[in-house]
């Protein structure tokens, strides 16, 4: 498409139908006449804000890339959204229920995250889930309302056990969901000892099972929850305890990222079947915790691929609240509060990347001889031969017989049998038939399977200032989509093809799969480097777990992180910012005293004065280098 458009004059409506932005950006994000990504806090009729401009201002206030952009409007719209869509939705079905939103601390733990989250989530009595007692610490500190809910998931010891009990007595409204049998009897015991009478929640292995990256987290062999066998026990151990008064709430998880709404509505229906059950037990309960699943559209393709989502969020929230109804009326049984443990929903837009290019690696057209040297070996007469009878009949057969007699030569090189600049010139013909037939392919209609992905040997390799194992750990690990592209230029043609490598020096550190309306695709639509001038990319959509689950290699530490935002008027202040780690922070959190660093450093400068490899002067200059060294940022500075 790229091509073709190329043909005619590239216009910024070229550039938003190639990377997709009005599928995936939900609103948020849109490109200006002017060429420019801009963020549109208040939606597309809204102001707009160019990235650019922000990046300057980033800039003029002395921080360099990467940064992580936050923008506050985004993630209050989130909030916003979700809990409108299910108003509306209970309003439509007349449910009699009320909804709950909690958002699963895990997803996205720093501070002024969870904070905004707690002040934005406030007048919908948004909560929090955690599972370990650190997140349980930071939600009771910023919760302050008492219709909130906050659930306790994971393995819970004595202590954590305690830390919920006593935030009940505060007046949280907190459960504790069993996710093992035993975990019934220590709180019980932590209950009495307390005189404090738990909310108690069990967490339901269902039968149905969820596709996607984490489909393991649901299903009958999942790690966690409790079979409903082991759902009477606990109903049997309440009743002799004279505590079934204390069950409460029935919790399920069918994984993260959902992408089929039919799997969503299955398990809704399958835990209204138990929800009914156990109120026909004669427990009181009254909430009903869906647990998370609810996906971001990370392609924009609107299908069950596991980087997308075949619903909308008023599909989702209209489609739960259905399916509640339909199994719990026909009981007459009283509609629970709905609770969603909604993260990766949340928190997924309101995160860009930011950083800039730092170099290009280009396949070049190479140069070729005009007559072979007398001594050429075979190999490379043969290859020579095979660029000279390049036709659209014989694509398939020229590429065939230039790996094998490439493959040859090499063997002839390891062999010892030619000379380095002769393998090189077989190489250069290589190349040159790579080219020839890349550009041919085009011109057919039915590509051979071979030649489809020959592109790729021939993109070019963007080298961007970030890390992917601190800022795209899923990039890496799952192989996680996630929308790239240019922030300007865009009224320009991406002329070149390319995959982007990090900063890091570990051949994993690369991304070579792009979001695309059929899937994904290997090389991504850019533009030539100029000189003098910065080239700037943005991953989108990054706000959930990649924060948290980044790790540093290479020590590479966190970003710089500014948050901005907007008001109605279309203007906007950067509200919060953070400084990424220096070198000094990040050789802390290995265990290096960075004081010691440096005295070891003037002992060794102190004993190449005494020997008269430097004057004192030079230690002087040595010394402030490396001092300077610890200051400064784990990234690329200009």
């Amino acid at each position: 498409m790229a091509k073709n458009r190329a043909l005619q004059q590239w216009r910024v409506e070229d550039s938003i139908e190639l990377y997709g932005i009005r599928n995936w950006g939900a609103g948020y994000f849109s490109v200006s006449e002017a060429g420019d990504v801009v963020i549109c806090p208040q939606g597309p009729r809204g102001p707009q804000i160019p990235i650019p401009e922000v990046i300057a201002g980033l800039h003029e206030r002395g921080y360099d890339m990467p940064v992580l952009l936050r923008v506050e409007n985004i993630l209050d719209a989130r909030i916003t959204n979700i809990h409108e869509s299910f108003r509306k939705a209970i309003k439509a079905l007349s449910y009699k229920g009320a909804f709950r939103g909690v958002f699963p601390i895990k997803v996205n733990q720093q501070q002024q995250v969870v904070e905004k989250i707690a002040q934005s989530g406030s007048q919908y009595h948004h909560g929090f889930e955690v599972g370990s007692k650190a997140e349980l610490i930071a939600a009771v500190s910023l919760l302050r309302d008492p219709k909130a809910c906050l659930i306790c998931n994971g393995y819970k010891d004595e202590e954590f056990l305690d830390l919920g009990l006593q935030a009940l007595r505060l007046g949280c409204n907190l459960f504790f969901v069993l996710e093992m049998p035993g975990e019934l009897d220590l709180l019980l015991e932590r209950s009495e000892a307390l005189n404090i009478r738990p909310n108690i929640g069990v967490r339901a292995k269902l039968a149905v099972k969820a596709g996607g990256h984490w489909m393991d987290s649901g299903g009958e062999r999942s790690t966690f929850g409790l079979s409903p066998a082991q759902i009477v026990d606990v109903v049997d151990k309440l009743k002799s305890c004279d505590m079934l008064d204390c069950f409460r709430l029935l919790h399920y998880h069918l994984g993260s990222q959902v992408p089929n709404i039919r799997d969503i509505r299955t398990g809704v229906m399958e835990s209204a079947r138990l929800y009914a059950g156990l109120v026909q037990e004669g427990a009181p309960m009254g909430y009903l915790d869906l647990g998370g699943g609810l996906a971001v559209d990370y392609d924009g393709s609107h299908t069950n691929y596991v980087s997308s989502r075949n619903y909308t969020l008023d599909e989702y929230c209209a489609d739960v609240i259905e399916a509640v109804m339909s199994i719990l009326d026909e009981q007459r049984i009283p509609h629970p509060y709905i609770i969603t443990e909604s993260g990766r929903a949340t928190v997924a837009y309101y995160s860009v990347l930011l950083f800039n290019i730092l170099d290009v690696s280009v396949v070049e057209e190479v140069q070729l001889p005009d007559t072979l040297p007398k001594d050429a070996p075979e190999p490379v007469r043969n290859l020579h031969e095979t660029l000279s009878n390049i036709s659209l009949r014989n694509l398939q057969e020229c590429y065939n017989d230039a790996i094998y007699y490439r493959d040859e030569m090499r063997q002839l090189f390891f062999t010892g049998r030619v000379t380095l600049r002769q393998r090189t010139l077989a190489e250069r013909f290589f190349w040159a038939i790579i080219m020839r037939i890349a550009r041919e392919k085009t011109k057919l209609k039915n590509v051979p399977r071979d030649l489809e992905d020959i592109d790729v040997s021939l993109a070019d390799i963007y080298y961007g200032n970030f890390s992917v194992f601190q800022s795209l750990p899923d990039s890496w690990a799952i192989d996680q989509l996630f929308p790239i592209m240019p922030v300007h230029r865009l009224g320009e043609f991406p002329s070149r093809q390319g995959i982007i490598s990090d900063i890091t020096c570990d051949s994993d550190g690369r991304i070579a799969h792009f979001i695309d309306p059929q899937g994904m695709k290997p090389t991504l639509d850019l533009h030539p480097l100029r000189e003098g001038e910065e080239y700037y990319l943005g991953v989108f959509l990054v706000g959930a777990y990649q924060e948290t689950l980044g790790d540093l290699h290479n020590l590479m530490g966190d970003t710089n992180v500014v948050s901005i935002r907007a008001a109605e008027d279309g203007t906007y202040e950067y509200v919060r910012e953070i400084r990424g780690d220096s070198v000094a922070d990040i050789l802390t959190y290995v265990e290096y005293d960075p004081r010691r660093i440096l005295e070891d450093l003037r002992v060794t400068a102190e004993k190449a004065v005494k020997d008269g490899r430097i004057s004192p002067s030079e230690r002087f200059a040595v010394m402030q280098a490396f001092e300077n060294g610890l200051r400064g940022y784990t990234y690329f500075e200009r």
